[in-house]
């Protein structure tokens, strides 16, 4: 049973991940690279937004971290 247990966690674990990068990549970098392209947009907001989803895909990431310590030896 822990096998399953470990593949099911590691699975779940990858799943965060990905979705910490996209986080990053849509949320983080797009807008960035939007304004410095000459994106019509706030820059304050844009770096506020930035900033809460890179901080997001962070958070993101250690719980997958957290998840993988659940690993049956």
């Amino acid at each position: 049973m822990s096998l399953v247990h470990n593949e099911r966690t590691k699975l779940s674990a990858t799943y965060l991940n990905v979705v910490a990068i996209a986080v990053m990549a849509v949320g983080g970098v797009g807008p960035i690279v939007s304004v410095l392209n000459g994106g019509a947009a706030p820059a304050l907001g844009i770096a506020a937004i930035s900033v809460i989803c890179l901080t997001g895909s962070i958070a993101l990431h250690f719980l997958a971290r957290r998840l993988l310590g659940s690993l049956v030896s």
